[in-house]
């Protein structure tokens, strides 16, 4: 069994998150529950900035809040000093609303929208990150026009395939994201921005993918970025400011996935980006990152309680819990592994395989295929692992079901941060019919 941050075993033979016994937590705030440890989370973040300030290097460290966006969580990432970057309108309205410093956040996306820009000029957030020549225009347009001042970086794809899942792989030539260094693309972008007098060039930003655990991957694309920013400044003067190569640490999801700790990433990314602008005698950039899962990936642990069960003789035991892919669709969609403990049972001695089957109307509904777990009986508590990304944030009301609480739990002390949504909440949004069949007379 393997445990993360501060999960434990307590004296009750229960599993115990931030010293808070977990089916104390369901049992308070019902399942599904998504369970934060914030201590976990603290330390990951301290693990990144303290690794760029030991190195001398000025930097930020964004938490990439797609994985997982609330009130509380940038709150939290204020608190440790994070940035943030935000990829819609939404994010960018919430971390707002918790009172995230705005000159700390950097908006991302593919297709941005001119009200979700114009909000971002309306915010004084501190950096577009520029995906495509639309946007450019977009840009160039809605700055002159208010006479105002934005930071903006150019993505660009540097042709680096990360080792990781097809779906979740965005650094490689064929991308619907940003500009291709090799084909001329990411030239074009910079000679348009360039000298432009309220867009302000900052530099380049990548993102090779997710939940990649080596640094070869970074350290390939540091240097094909930096290359270019030598290029840029052999051409034109230009020096760069920012180098940001964005996010993808990979985190523990089962014995099989062998991440690093923050620091040797982030000192792999210095080196490479020192010797490569060293040879053009430039001045060291200000290097950001993105992380998002490394952050809350296996600092979240979502409880839910077990319900019936289906034997199909010589093929499986499936054991039904009250949630799904309505809070979790990455197995479905990813094919994702979990690993799980009866939270109520945890020092039992493993008796059964089950599947995890979910209570949503799909047979692709299963969270986990064959677990070995303690003999399973309706009411049990399980506590399924590492859910901290994108389960919340992926979450639906397929099946009309409320999506679930989120509490942050932390020396000894839980907090609701997420209410659980309510059946009348599912209706809330909801117009009756008011178009009438036509009646023949």
């Amino acid at each position: 069994m393997h445990l993360y941050g501060t999960q434990n075993i307590n004296d009750n033979g229960h599993l115990s998150i931030g010293q808070v016994d977990a089916i104390d937590l369901a049992k308070t705030y019902g399942t599904p529950l998504f369970v934060y440890d914030t201590a976990l989370f603290r330390e990951r973040a301290q693990g990144f900035i303290n690794t760029f300030k030991n190195a001398g290097v000025k930097a930020q460290v964004a938490y990439a809040s797609k994985a997982f966006s609330s009130v509380a969580i940038y709150q939290l990432a204020a608190e440790e000093g994070l940035s943030v970057d935000v990829v819609s309108g939404g994010e960018l309205y919430t971390a707002l609303k918790a009172g995230f410093p705005s000159e700390r956040i950097h908006f991302h996306g593919n297709n941005k929208s001119l009200d979700e820009l114009n909000f971002a000029f309306d915010s004084k957030i501190g950096c577009i990150v520029i995906d495509n020549f639309y946007e450019i225009d977009a840009l160039k347009k809605l700055s002159e026009a208010r006479q105002q001042r934005m930071h903006v970086l150019i993505r660009v794809t540097p042709g680096v395939e990360a080792h990781t899942h097809d779906f979740i792989t965005t650094g490689q030539a064929d991308s619907k994201f940003g500009f291709d260094l090799n084909n001329g693309q990411a030239d074009r972008a910079f000679k348009q921005l360039q000298n432009h007098p309220y867009l302000e060039l900052q530099g380049m930003h990548c993102h090779i993918g997710s939940q990649i655990f080596d640094t070869a991957a970074f350290s390939l694309a540091a240097k094909k970025l930096s290359d270019k920013m030598g290029e840029w400044h052999k051409e034109s003067g230009f020096i760069s400011q920012v180098l940001n190569l964005g996010g993808g640490f990979g985190i523990r999801y089962t014995e099989e996935d062998t991440p690093l700790q923050p620091a040797v990433y982030v000192d792999d990314m210095i080196k490479a980006v020192q010797q490569e602008i060293a040879a053009f005698s430039l001045p060291m950039p200000e290097i950001w990152i993105e992380p998002g899962r490394s952050l809350v990936g296996d600092a979240g642990t979502t409880l839910y309680t077990v319900g019936s069960q289906k034997v199909v003789p010589n093929t499986r035991n499936y054991l039904a819990v009250d949630g799904g892919m309505s809070d979790n669709i990455r197995p479905a969609l990813y094919e994702a592994k979990y690993e799980a403990v009866i939270a109520n049972k945890i020092n039992d001695k493993l008796v059964n395989t089950y599947t995890i089957a979910g209570k949503l109307c799909e047979s692709g509904d299963k969270l986990i295929e064959d677990i070995a777990l303690p003999e399973a009986e309706t009411g049990d508590v399980l506590a399924v692992f590492c859910t901290g990304a994108y389960g919340y944030s992926m979450a639906s009301n397929y099946n009309r079901i409320p999506r679930p609480a989120v509490v942050f739990a932390e020396n000894g002390m839980h907090q609701l941060v997420v209410k659980r949504e309510s059946y009348e909440d599912l209706v809330k949004l909801d117009l009756p019919l008011t178009i009438r069949k036509e009646v023949n007379r």
